[in-house]
Protein backbone atom coordinates (compact mmCIF):
# COMPACT_ATOMS: atom_id res chain seq x y z
CA UNK A 1 0.00 0.00 0.00
CA UNK A 2 1.83 3.62 -0.68
CA UNK A 3 1.77 5.55 1.62
CA UNK A 4 -0.45 8.84 2.08
CA UNK A 5 0.54 12.25 0.11
CA UNK A 6 1.81 14.76 1.90
CA UNK A 7 -0.18 17.58 3.47
CA UNK A 8 2.42 20.18 1.93
CA UNK A 9 2.17 18.47 -1.22
CA UNK A 10 1.87 20.91 -4.41
CA UNK A 11 -0.08 19.09 -6.82
CA UNK A 12 0.13 19.85 -10.71
CA UNK A 13 -3.78 20.91 -11.79
CA UNK A 14 -4.07 20.04 -15.37
CA UNK A 15 -7.08 22.43 -16.35
CA UNK A 16 -3.78 25.05 -15.63
CA UNK A 17 -3.05 25.72 -18.63
CA UNK A 18 -6.96 25.75 -20.17
CA UNK A 19 -7.78 28.60 -17.53
CA UNK A 20 -4.74 30.49 -18.66
CA UNK A 21 -5.52 30.22 -22.46
CA UNK A 22 -9.38 31.85 -21.18
CA UNK A 23 -7.75 34.40 -18.99
CA UNK A 24 -5.51 35.71 -21.82
CA UNK A 25 -9.09 36.52 -24.13
CA UNK A 26 -12.23 36.58 -21.55
CA UNK A 27 -12.80 39.17 -19.47
CA UNK A 28 -13.75 37.01 -16.28
CA UNK A 29 -12.92 34.09 -16.08
CA UNK A 30 -14.54 31.63 -13.14
CA UNK A 31 -12.87 28.75 -11.77
CA UNK A 32 -16.25 26.70 -10.31
CA UNK A 33 -16.16 23.08 -8.55
CA UNK A 34 -16.73 21.89 -4.83
CA UNK A 35 -15.56 23.25 -1.53
CA UNK A 36 -12.44 21.99 -0.78
CA UNK A 37 -11.41 20.84 -4.41
CA UNK A 38 -8.35 23.15 -4.77
CA UNK A 39 -9.94 26.22 -6.25
CA UNK A 40 -8.16 28.79 -3.44
CA UNK A 41 -5.17 27.23 -4.03
CA UNK A 42 -4.86 27.11 -8.21
CA UNK A 43 -6.57 30.49 -8.31
CA UNK A 44 -3.76 32.26 -5.84
CA UNK A 45 -1.02 30.69 -8.63
CA UNK A 46 -2.81 32.09 -11.41
CA UNK A 47 -3.54 35.59 -9.71
CA UNK A 48 -0.03 37.51 -11.06
CA UNK A 49 -0.37 41.05 -10.32
CA UNK A 50 -4.73 41.02 -9.31
CA UNK A 51 -5.62 41.92 -6.12
CA UNK A 52 -6.87 38.41 -4.16
CA UNK A 53 -9.85 39.25 -2.14
CA UNK A 54 -12.10 36.26 -0.22
CA UNK A 55 -15.32 36.45 0.42
CA UNK A 56 -14.70 33.98 3.53
CA UNK A 57 -13.44 36.63 5.26
CA UNK A 58 -16.40 38.28 6.52
CA UNK A 59 -15.46 42.05 6.71
CA UNK A 60 -14.45 41.49 2.86
CA UNK A 61 -17.91 39.72 2.70
CA UNK A 62 -19.87 42.73 4.39
CA UNK A 63 -18.26 45.11 1.71
CA UNK A 64 -19.27 42.94 -1.03
CA UNK A 65 -22.72 43.05 0.39
CA UNK A 66 -23.25 46.80 1.41
CA UNK A 67 -21.63 47.87 -1.96
CA UNK A 68 -20.84 45.54 -4.68
CA UNK A 69 -20.34 48.25 -7.29
CA UNK A 70 -17.61 50.53 -4.81
CA UNK A 71 -15.96 46.92 -3.88
CA UNK A 72 -15.20 46.79 -7.68
CA UNK A 73 -14.44 50.35 -8.68
CA UNK A 74 -12.06 50.31 -5.79
CA UNK A 75 -9.65 47.88 -7.78
CA UNK A 76 -8.20 47.59 -11.57
CA UNK A 77 -7.79 43.57 -11.31
CA UNK A 78 -8.82 41.54 -8.81
CA UNK A 79 -9.16 37.81 -7.63
CA UNK A 80 -12.37 37.04 -5.76
CA UNK A 81 -13.17 33.53 -4.16
CA UNK A 82 -16.10 32.33 -3.13
CA UNK A 83 -18.05 34.53 -5.67
CA UNK A 84 -21.47 32.70 -4.65
CA UNK A 85 -21.69 34.14 -0.96
CA UNK A 86 -22.11 37.60 -2.65
CA UNK A 87 -23.83 37.10 -5.85
CA UNK A 88 -24.51 40.73 -6.60
CA UNK A 89 -21.04 41.08 -7.37
CA UNK A 90 -21.52 39.85 -10.64
CA UNK A 91 -23.73 42.96 -11.79
CA UNK A 92 -20.94 45.23 -10.66
CA UNK A 93 -18.45 43.01 -13.17
CA UNK A 94 -20.95 43.20 -15.81
CA UNK A 95 -21.01 46.93 -15.70
CA UNK A 96 -16.71 46.92 -15.34
CA UNK A 97 -16.14 44.70 -17.60
CA UNK A 98 -18.74 46.63 -20.05
CA UNK A 99 -16.56 49.78 -19.62
CA UNK A 100 -12.97 47.93 -19.92
CA UNK A 101 -13.04 44.51 -21.36
CA UNK A 102 -9.62 43.99 -21.28
CA UNK A 103 -9.30 39.82 -20.51
CA UNK A 104 -8.58 38.55 -17.86
CA UNK A 105 -9.55 41.31 -15.11
CA UNK A 106 -11.32 39.13 -12.73
CA UNK A 107 -10.70 35.76 -11.83
CA UNK A 108 -13.62 33.90 -9.76
CA UNK A 109 -13.83 30.28 -7.80
CA UNK A 110 -17.20 29.58 -7.04
CA UNK A 111 -18.22 26.39 -4.96
CA UNK A 112 -21.45 26.12 -7.58
CA UNK A 113 -22.72 26.02 -10.42
CA UNK A 114 -23.09 29.28 -10.91
CA UNK A 115 -23.55 28.96 -14.86
CA UNK A 116 -27.27 27.56 -14.19
CA UNK A 117 -28.32 31.00 -12.11
CA UNK A 118 -30.46 33.22 -14.35
CA UNK A 119 -28.07 36.59 -12.88
CA UNK A 120 -24.89 34.83 -14.36
CA UNK A 121 -26.52 34.10 -17.56
CA UNK A 122 -28.42 37.49 -17.82
CA UNK A 123 -25.39 39.55 -16.39
CA UNK A 124 -22.20 38.14 -17.93
CA UNK A 125 -23.61 36.38 -21.29
CA UNK A 126 -20.61 36.38 -23.65
CA UNK A 127 -18.45 37.50 -20.70
CA UNK A 128 -17.61 34.63 -18.73
CA UNK A 129 -15.97 31.55 -19.30
CA UNK A 130 -16.29 28.98 -16.78
CA UNK A 131 -13.55 25.99 -16.05
CA UNK A 132 -14.58 22.97 -13.85
CA UNK A 133 -12.09 21.98 -10.94
CA UNK A 134 -13.28 18.55 -9.47
CA UNK A 135 -10.91 16.88 -6.73
CA UNK A 136 -7.45 15.40 -7.61
CA UNK A 137 -7.24 12.88 -9.97
CA UNK A 138 -5.48 10.04 -9.47
CA UNK A 139 -2.99 11.01 -12.53
CA UNK A 140 -2.50 14.44 -10.40
CA UNK A 141 -1.60 12.42 -7.18
CA UNK A 142 0.62 10.11 -9.27
CA UNK A 143 2.19 13.01 -10.93
CA UNK A 144 4.29 13.92 -7.95
CA UNK A 145 6.54 11.29 -8.09
CA UNK A 146 6.18 10.10 -12.16
CA UNK A 147 5.21 11.78 -15.42
CA UNK A 148 1.84 10.79 -16.69
CA UNK A 149 -0.27 10.76 -19.55
CA UNK A 150 -3.23 13.04 -18.95
CA UNK A 151 -4.69 13.06 -22.06
CA UNK A 152 -5.79 9.22 -21.61
CA UNK A 153 -9.51 10.36 -23.63
CA UNK A 154 -7.81 11.75 -26.21
CA UNK A 155 -5.31 9.48 -27.01
CA UNK A 156 -8.29 6.77 -26.93
CA UNK A 157 -10.28 8.56 -29.63
CA UNK A 158 -6.77 8.97 -31.69
CA UNK A 159 -6.75 5.38 -32.44
CA UNK A 160 -4.43 4.70 -29.71
CA UNK A 161 -4.82 2.07 -26.63
CA UNK A 162 -3.09 2.32 -23.21
CA UNK A 163 -0.76 0.00 -21.65
CA UNK A 164 0.39 0.04 -18.03
CA UNK A 165 3.49 1.51 -16.73
CA UNK A 166 3.31 -1.08 -13.88
CA UNK A 167 2.16 -4.01 -12.63
CA UNK A 168 1.31 -2.56 -9.34
CA UNK A 169 -2.39 -1.76 -8.49
CA UNK A 170 -3.56 -0.08 -5.61
CA UNK A 171 -7.46 0.84 -6.60
CA UNK A 172 -8.87 -0.14 -3.43
CA UNK A 173 -6.60 2.39 -1.50
CA UNK A 174 -7.22 4.93 -4.29
CA UNK A 175 -11.28 4.85 -4.35
CA UNK A 176 -11.89 4.40 -0.57
CA UNK A 177 -9.81 7.81 -0.56
CA UNK A 178 -11.32 9.95 -3.10
CA UNK A 179 -9.46 12.47 -4.16
CA UNK A 180 -10.32 16.00 -1.98
CA UNK A 181 -6.79 17.39 -1.03
CA UNK A 182 -7.99 17.64 3.21
CA UNK A 183 -9.34 13.54 2.96
CA UNK A 184 -6.02 12.59 1.25
CA UNK A 185 -4.02 12.83 3.70
CA UNK A 186 -5.94 11.36 6.66
CA UNK A 187 -4.60 7.99 7.05
CA UNK A 188 -7.41 6.09 8.46
CA UNK A 189 -10.94 5.24 7.17
CA UNK A 190 -12.20 6.98 11.01
CA UNK A 191 -10.21 10.27 10.36
CA UNK A 192 -11.80 10.43 7.06
CA UNK A 193 -14.96 9.72 8.14
CA UNK A 194 -14.55 12.55 10.25
CA UNK A 195 -13.63 15.13 7.89
CA UNK A 196 -16.55 13.76 5.47
CA UNK A 197 -19.02 14.66 8.12
CA UNK A 198 -17.32 17.81 8.83
CA UNK A 199 -17.54 18.89 5.67
CA UNK A 200 -21.00 18.12 4.71
CA UNK A 201 -22.45 19.64 7.96
CA UNK A 202 -20.77 22.99 6.50
CA UNK A 203 -22.19 22.57 2.91
CA UNK A 204 -25.33 22.04 4.72
CA UNK A 205 -25.53 24.86 7.42
CA UNK A 206 -23.99 27.68 5.40
CA UNK A 207 -23.37 26.98 1.45
CA UNK A 208 -26.84 25.04 0.58
CA UNK A 209 -28.73 27.79 3.18
CA UNK A 210 -27.19 30.55 1.46
CA UNK A 211 -27.15 29.23 -1.85
CA UNK A 212 -30.75 27.84 -2.49
CA UNK A 213 -32.89 29.00 1.19
CA UNK A 214 -34.32 25.42 0.93
CA UNK A 215 -37.09 24.62 3.75
CA UNK A 216 -36.53 20.88 5.78
CA UNK A 217 -32.62 21.01 5.71
CA UNK A 218 -32.86 18.42 8.32
CA UNK A 219 -34.13 16.50 5.90
CA UNK A 220 -30.58 16.63 3.71
CA UNK A 221 -28.64 14.11 5.47
CA UNK A 222 -31.12 11.76 5.08
CA UNK A 223 -31.08 12.45 1.95
CA UNK A 224 -27.53 12.58 0.86
CA UNK A 225 -27.50 8.68 2.83
CA UNK A 226 -30.46 7.24 0.66
CA UNK A 227 -29.12 8.86 -2.88
CA UNK A 228 -25.67 6.90 -1.77
CA UNK A 229 -27.41 4.09 -1.78
CA UNK A 230 -27.94 4.40 -5.12
CA UNK A 231 -25.30 5.73 -6.90
CA UNK A 232 -24.82 3.80 -9.84
CA UNK A 233 -28.39 2.92 -10.29
CA UNK A 234 -31.60 4.73 -11.95
CA UNK A 235 -33.39 6.75 -9.35
CA UNK A 236 -36.81 6.61 -7.99
CA UNK A 237 -37.69 10.21 -6.89
CA UNK A 238 -40.84 8.99 -5.27
CA UNK A 239 -39.64 5.92 -3.67
CA UNK A 240 -36.70 7.88 -1.68
CA UNK A 241 -39.20 10.46 -1.02
CA UNK A 242 -41.30 8.68 0.42
CA UNK A 243 -39.20 7.07 3.13
CA UNK A 244 -38.47 10.54 4.79
CA UNK A 245 -41.44 12.30 3.70
CA UNK A 246 -40.56 14.39 0.93
CA UNK A 247 -42.93 14.38 -2.36
CA UNK A 248 -41.13 13.59 -5.55
CA UNK A 249 -40.95 16.98 -6.64
CA UNK A 250 -39.32 18.31 -3.80
CA UNK A 251 -36.82 15.32 -3.69
CA UNK A 252 -35.95 16.95 -7.39
CA UNK A 253 -35.54 20.02 -6.46
CA UNK A 254 -32.78 19.11 -3.38
CA UNK A 255 -31.39 16.78 -5.86
CA UNK A 256 -30.25 19.17 -8.29
CA UNK A 257 -29.05 21.65 -5.44
CA UNK A 258 -26.43 18.93 -4.70
CA UNK A 259 -25.26 19.16 -8.19
CA UNK A 260 -25.29 22.52 -8.11
CA UNK A 261 -22.59 22.04 -5.47
CA UNK A 262 -21.16 19.24 -7.36
CA UNK A 263 -21.87 16.40 -4.58
CA UNK A 264 -23.12 14.30 -7.49
CA UNK A 265 -24.41 14.45 -11.29
CA UNK A 266 -27.15 12.77 -13.12
CA UNK A 267 -25.52 10.64 -15.71
CA UNK A 268 -27.81 10.91 -19.16
CA UNK A 269 -29.06 7.94 -21.00
CA UNK A 270 -27.25 7.38 -24.39
CA UNK A 271 -29.62 8.91 -27.30
CA UNK A 272 -28.62 6.87 -29.90
CA UNK A 273 -30.39 4.66 -32.64
CA UNK A 274 -33.67 2.03 -31.39
CA UNK A 275 -34.57 4.66 -28.75
CA UNK A 276 -37.98 2.99 -28.35
CA UNK A 277 -35.83 -0.02 -27.04
CA UNK A 278 -33.83 2.14 -24.65
CA UNK A 279 -34.11 3.10 -21.49
CA UNK A 280 -34.03 6.55 -20.86
CA UNK A 281 -33.99 6.91 -16.94
CA UNK A 282 -30.64 8.88 -15.73
CA UNK A 283 -28.50 7.11 -13.39
CA UNK A 284 -27.04 8.97 -10.63
CA UNK A 285 -23.12 9.45 -9.88
CA UNK A 286 -21.19 11.11 -7.03
CA UNK A 287 -18.43 13.03 -8.07
CA UNK A 288 -15.80 11.87 -5.36
CA UNK A 289 -15.68 8.09 -4.44
CA UNK A 290 -14.11 8.93 -0.95
CA UNK A 291 -16.90 10.89 0.20
CA UNK A 292 -18.99 8.56 -1.27
CA UNK A 293 -17.29 5.55 0.51
CA UNK A 294 -17.71 7.95 3.89
CA UNK A 295 -21.32 8.52 3.72
CA UNK A 296 -21.94 4.94 2.94
CA UNK A 297 -19.53 4.37 6.03
CA UNK A 298 -17.24 1.81 3.92
CA UNK A 299 -13.89 1.88 5.40
CA UNK A 300 -12.13 -1.22 4.37
CA UNK A 301 -13.59 -4.15 1.75
CA UNK A 302 -11.66 -6.74 3.65
CA UNK A 303 -15.11 -7.90 5.53
CA UNK A 304 -16.87 -9.76 2.86
CA UNK A 305 -19.99 -7.86 3.77
CA UNK A 306 -18.48 -5.28 2.08
CA UNK A 307 -17.28 -5.97 -0.67
CA UNK A 308 -20.48 -6.29 -2.72
CA UNK A 309 -20.60 -2.49 -1.95
CA UNK A 310 -17.36 -2.05 -3.41
CA UNK A 311 -18.70 -1.96 -7.10
CA UNK A 312 -20.48 1.11 -7.20
CA UNK A 313 -17.79 3.16 -5.00
CA UNK A 314 -15.40 2.06 -8.06
CA UNK A 315 -18.04 2.89 -10.90
CA UNK A 316 -18.04 6.12 -9.17
CA UNK A 317 -14.53 6.44 -8.86
CA UNK A 318 -14.07 5.40 -12.66
CA UNK A 319 -16.55 8.05 -13.82
CA UNK A 320 -14.97 10.63 -11.85
CA UNK A 321 -11.61 10.28 -13.22
CA UNK A 322 -12.82 10.49 -16.85
CA UNK A 323 -15.22 13.42 -16.02
CA UNK A 324 -11.93 15.08 -14.69
CA UNK A 325 -10.33 13.72 -18.32
CA UNK A 326 -12.86 15.55 -20.18
CA UNK A 327 -12.58 18.58 -18.14
CA UNK A 328 -9.01 19.43 -19.94
CA UNK A 329 -9.38 17.49 -22.81
CA UNK A 330 -8.39 18.96 -26.17
CA UNK A 331 -11.93 17.75 -27.53
CA UNK A 332 -15.22 17.79 -25.69
CA UNK A 333 -17.15 15.16 -24.78
CA UNK A 334 -20.71 14.11 -23.40
CA UNK A 335 -20.69 11.02 -21.45
CA UNK A 336 -23.61 8.79 -20.92
CA UNK A 337 -24.72 5.19 -20.11
CA UNK A 338 -26.36 2.46 -22.34
CA UNK A 339 -29.12 0.26 -21.24
CA UNK A 340 -31.85 -1.20 -23.55
CA UNK A 341 -35.21 -2.94 -22.54
CA UNK A 342 -33.53 -6.71 -22.32
CA UNK A 343 -30.95 -5.38 -19.50
CA UNK A 344 -28.16 -5.35 -22.05
CA UNK A 345 -25.64 -2.39 -20.86
CA UNK A 346 -22.75 -0.65 -20.75
CA UNK A 347 -21.41 1.47 -18.22
CA UNK A 348 -20.52 4.84 -19.51
CA UNK A 349 -20.32 5.84 -23.44
CA UNK A 350 -17.87 8.64 -24.42
CA UNK A 351 -18.61 10.31 -27.00
CA UNK A 352 -17.13 13.20 -29.13
CA UNK A 353 -18.79 15.94 -31.67
CA UNK A 354 -18.54 13.96 -34.64
CA UNK A 355 -20.55 11.18 -32.91
CA UNK A 356 -17.78 9.07 -33.01
CA UNK A 357 -17.64 7.23 -28.88
CA UNK A 358 -15.93 4.93 -27.25
CA UNK A 359 -18.06 1.98 -24.63
CA UNK A 360 -16.28 1.38 -20.86
CA UNK A 361 -17.28 -1.03 -18.89
CA UNK A 362 -15.96 -1.11 -15.46
CA UNK A 363 -14.98 -4.30 -13.45
CA UNK A 364 -13.21 -5.01 -10.21
CA UNK A 365 -12.44 -8.43 -11.15
CA UNK A 366 -8.58 -9.00 -11.71
CA UNK A 367 -9.77 -11.46 -14.53
CA UNK A 368 -12.46 -11.05 -17.28
CA UNK A 369 -14.19 -13.23 -20.10
CA UNK A 370 -15.94 -12.69 -23.36
CA UNK A 371 -19.16 -12.17 -21.66
CA UNK A 372 -18.04 -9.18 -19.91
CA UNK A 373 -18.28 -7.57 -23.26
CA UNK A 374 -21.39 -8.45 -24.63
CA UNK A 375 -23.14 -4.86 -24.09
CA UNK A 376 -20.38 -3.19 -25.65
CA UNK A 377 -20.34 -5.43 -28.96
CA UNK A 378 -24.68 -5.02 -28.66
CA UNK A 379 -23.49 -0.98 -28.83
CA UNK A 380 -21.03 -1.90 -31.29
CA UNK A 381 -23.92 -3.31 -33.70
CA UNK A 382 -25.90 -0.21 -33.43
CA UNK A 383 -23.64 2.22 -33.62
CA UNK A 384 -22.24 0.73 -37.02
CA UNK A 385 -18.84 2.77 -37.83
CA UNK A 386 -19.14 5.16 -35.00
CA UNK A 387 -18.06 3.02 -32.76
CA UNK A 388 -14.56 3.70 -32.13
CA UNK A 389 -13.36 0.73 -28.96
CA UNK A 390 -15.35 -1.43 -26.41
CA UNK A 391 -12.87 -1.59 -23.13
CA UNK A 392 -13.63 -3.24 -20.29
CA UNK A 393 -11.39 -2.01 -17.50
CA UNK A 394 -10.57 -4.30 -14.72
CA UNK A 395 -8.41 -4.72 -11.93
CA UNK A 396 -5.45 -6.90 -14.27
CA UNK A 397 -2.46 -6.15 -15.11
CA UNK A 398 -2.23 -6.52 -19.26
CA UNK A 399 -4.09 -4.41 -22.13
CA UNK A 400 -5.24 -7.53 -23.93
CA UNK A 401 -7.71 -7.84 -27.36
CA UNK A 402 -10.68 -9.65 -27.15
CA UNK A 403 -11.76 -9.09 -30.82
CA UNK A 404 -12.36 -6.20 -33.36
CA UNK A 405 -12.28 -3.27 -31.46
CA UNK A 406 -12.75 -4.82 -28.36
CA UNK A 407 -9.85 -4.21 -24.85
CA UNK A 408 -9.26 -5.62 -21.39
CA UNK A 409 -7.52 -2.18 -19.85
CA UNK A 410 -6.04 -2.55 -16.18
CA UNK A 411 -7.35 0.24 -14.64
CA UNK A 412 -3.89 1.38 -12.97
CA UNK A 413 -4.02 3.04 -16.89
CA UNK A 414 -5.67 6.11 -15.45
CA UNK A 415 -2.74 7.39 -13.55
CA UNK A 416 -0.23 5.24 -15.58
CA UNK A 417 0.39 4.48 -18.77
CA UNK A 418 2.28 4.39 -22.21
CA UNK A 419 0.25 4.63 -25.50
CA UNK A 420 0.72 2.96 -28.41
CA UNK A 421 -1.36 2.06 -32.08
CA UNK A 422 -3.87 0.15 -31.26
CA UNK A 423 -4.42 -2.99 -33.72
CA UNK A 424 -8.04 -5.24 -34.01
CA UNK A 425 -10.48 -3.07 -35.83
CA UNK A 426 -9.59 0.15 -33.48
CA UNK A 427 -11.47 3.22 -35.68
Amino acid sequence: MPPPPSAHALYPRFIAPRIEEALADTPVVLISGPRQSGKTTLARQLAGNRTFLTLDNEPTLQAALDDPVGLIRSYDALVIDEIQRAPRLLLAIKQAVDADRRPGRFLLTGSANLMTLPLVADSLAGRIENQVLLPLSQAELAAVEHPVVHDWIDRLFLGEMPYPATGQSDIVERVLRGGYPEAIVRTTPRRRQEWAQQYLDMLIKRDIRDLARLDKLEHLPRLLKMLAQVSGKLCNFSQLGGQIGLDHKTVGKYLAVFEQMYLLQRLPAWAGTALGQLVKTPKLQFLDSGLLAAIMEVGDITPIHQRSRFGPLLESCIFSELLKFCTWSERRYAMSYYRDKNQREVDLVIEDAQGKLIGIEVKSAATINSRDFSGLQHLASLTDDHFLAGIVLYDGELTLPFGPGLWAVPLSTLWQATFRAASHGMG
